[in-house]
């Protein structure tokens, strides 16, 4: 009985860990390398976060800026809230994410130093998933006996350019622009392991004031990334976070760039739940191969606190 009692408590703390997967303290959307995206949590359970993130190195907010020799450092705050529903018996959730950020430091850009210092909102994110097979709609008593297998789900994340923006610098916080970002991903429980890999591309709309009116657009920018994440009895998880994305050349009035990007990313995660409803949450990455000159280092952290978890969602019908 002891043992069952363990099983039980260790999914009902993991439970309250999943919506750290949230990209609330993520500030390149193409470059995020979230874990456990994919998972199931009991329906309507909602998660407030709070969080830290900072990057030096490259710029972390818009990696298309081909920038050389950078000394950017930049520091976020952020807030997020996430809700977990049921829609015709599949699990999903729902997330929107509002940063607030400081910018400072030095870069050169084709041949000339520009110096910037900025503090203002980050675009704002809202983001929809639905895992469509093997994490189904369960209520909070439900869920002390799910046990994950497989999950396969999609996920639509949008953002919006409402960010602090001034078209007589290059550098800005906000990118003056909207993004679209669909993405398949799975998820394979193996023992205490849990394998997560999602693919994904990022369509952006054009910023038509770019740099003192210029018309600046950028391709699609398609990306993949994987997870290998360990659960310890007591609730606590950590994961080593891959990415690796190509694409989004950018076009200046017409004149195509050379600014292909095949970057890659690495890093770690690791989540600790505090009580049944507090988690804490620390994660860093680091740019291991940038062809065009935007890497950077990052570290963050979390908080977050869950509360709700209602009845399950029909097999049919409306989101709760």
């Amino acid at each position: 009985m002891g043992a069952t009692m363990g099983r039980s408590m260790r999914r009902w703390v993991v439970a309250g860990l999943v919506a750290l997967g949230l990209p609330a303290t993520r500030t390149a959307h193409a470059q995020s390398i979230e874990p456990r995206s994919y998972s199931n949590a009991p329906v309507g359970m909602n998660f407030l976060i709070a969080g830290f993130t900072s990057s030096t190195g490259g710029l972390a907010s818009d990696g298309s800026l081909s920038l050389a020799d950078p000394h950017l450092k930049t520091t976020s705050a952020v807030i997020a809230y996430a809700r977990a529903f049921g829609w015709a018996g599949m699990s999903g959730k729902f997330d929107v994410v509002l940063p607030y950020s400081h910018l400072s430091g030095s870069a050169l850009h084709e041949g000339s130093v520009i110096e910037r210092q900025a503090t203002g909102l980050s675009d704002a994110a809202i983001r929809l998933s639905l895992n469509f097979y093997g994490a189904p709609a369960l209520s909070l008593p439900e869920f002390k006996s799910y046990e994950q297998d497989l999950i396969v789900g999609a996920s639509v994340q949008v953002s919006a350019p409402s960010g602090q923006y001034d078209d007589s610098r290059i550098v800005n916080i906000g990118t003056h622009r909207w993004y679209l970002k669909p993405e398949l991903g799975l998820s394979k429980a193996v023992g205490p392991w849990i394998l997560e890999a999602a693919t994904g591309v990022t369509v952006y709309s054009t910023n038509t004031d770019f740099f003192n009116g210029n018309r600046r657009s950028q391709d699609p920018l398609f990306s993949v990334r994987g997870h290998a994440i360990y659960t310890f009895d007591s609730g606590i998880w950590a994961s080593i976070d891959a990415t690796y994305f190509a694409g989004g050349r950018t076009t200046l009035n017409s004149k195509l760039a050379a600014d292909l990007q095949q970057n890659s990313r690495a890093g770690a995660t690791l989540a600790y739940p505090v009580d049944a409803r507090n988690a804490i949450k620390l994660y860093a990455s680091k740019g291991l191969s940038a062809r065009t000159g935007n890497s950077y280092v990052l570290v963050g952290a979390a908080w977050q606190y869950r509360w709700g978890g209602g009845p399950a969602a029909p097999r049919s019908g409306a989101p709760n």
